[in-house]
């Protein structure tokens, strides 16, 4: 890392400390229960994800793509000071860490994510900050993601709820590390009922720009991808009982996941036990 990198980083790190301090110090002041959380939820689910077919030939010379079964444990929780959220996933979890019979397409990976909002006094606005971690253990490769900046929290009289954010990027992987970006997004939700059963709409979704070009060279295969990278997914669920969750997911990128200058997309599918 060079000088000048580390000293922005040291910086937004000491802002982030302080604006951090800011926010929860009066919370905590005046909750006489701060680490009691308001709501939480967890789950483990087994999910398989389906690239389309164009996606296959479209990345089969650039970071090429194959259908995979995962395992994910995801929760969250909410205080009267702030909210996180998180998952990790098991990719493969049944295979070796190098797929001989794939070719590597199918290694055993991990994925996890944790964000949080940690609220800045009584406003909507909140502190944001997310790590994003994943690791192909067979080609010994790894990219973490790092997000800091403000976040934004609103729920409509429907029912309907927005949390979108906007942060500085560091990343730190295997061929770069260094500031790389920015990154805003969003996560959003609608809940309701029909036919006397629970359904719920959920979409998340990146937008990264300004990346590094040595980052856009050495972290993807076959080309210099782009700057602006697309990551995301809308998701449909079905909570047919309290104990479990069923739902179809549209997964989309374009410009990520190791494959420069083409969209991705795949359906999801996935069963859910509840366990809070």
């Amino acid at each position: 890392m060079t000088a000048p990198t580390f000293m922005r980083t040291s910086h937004l790190a000491t802002l982030s400390v302080g604006v951090l301090m800011a926010g929860i110090t009066p919370a905590l002041a005046n909750d006489s229960q701060p680490l009691h959380p308001l709501w939480s939820f967890a789950n483990v689910s087994v999910n398989y994800l389906d690239w389309s077919n164009g996606t296959e030939r479209r990345t089969a010379s650039n970071a090429a793509k194959s259908d995979f079964t995962y395992v994910e444990v995801e929760g969250g929780a909410g205080f009267s000071w702030g909210e996180f959220y998180g998952f990790f996933d098991f990719e493969n979890p049944t295979n070796d860490q190098f797929d001989q019979s794939s070719g590597g397409k199918d290694n055993f990976r991990t994925a996890g994510k944790v964000t949080s909002h940690i609220y800045l006094g009584n406003s909507p606005l909140s502190l944001y900050a997310h790590v994003y971690d994943f690791r192909d253990y067979g080609y010994e490769s790894r990219e973490q993601d790092q997000i800091l900046g403000l976040g934004y929290r609103t729920t409509f009289a429907n029912g309907l709820w927005f949390k979108p954010f906007i942060g500085a990027a560091r990343v730190q992987s295997n061929s770069y590390t260094g500031m790389n970006g920015y990154m805003a997004g969003w996560v959003a939700g609608y809940d309701f009922a029909a036919l006397n059963q629970n359904f719920s709409v959920t979409n998340w979704h990146e937008q990264t720009f300004g990346r590094d070009d040595d980052y856009l060279e050495q972290n993807y295969v076959g080309d210099k991808a782009g700057s602006v990278g697309t990551n995301g997914a809308l998701s449909f669920w079905w909570q047919p009982t309290g104990l479990i969750t069923t739902g179809v997911q549209y997964r989309y990128s374009d410009n990520k996941l190791g494959t420069p200058n083409d969209y991705q997309n795949a359906m999801i599918y996935s069963v859910k036990l509840n366990l809070l």
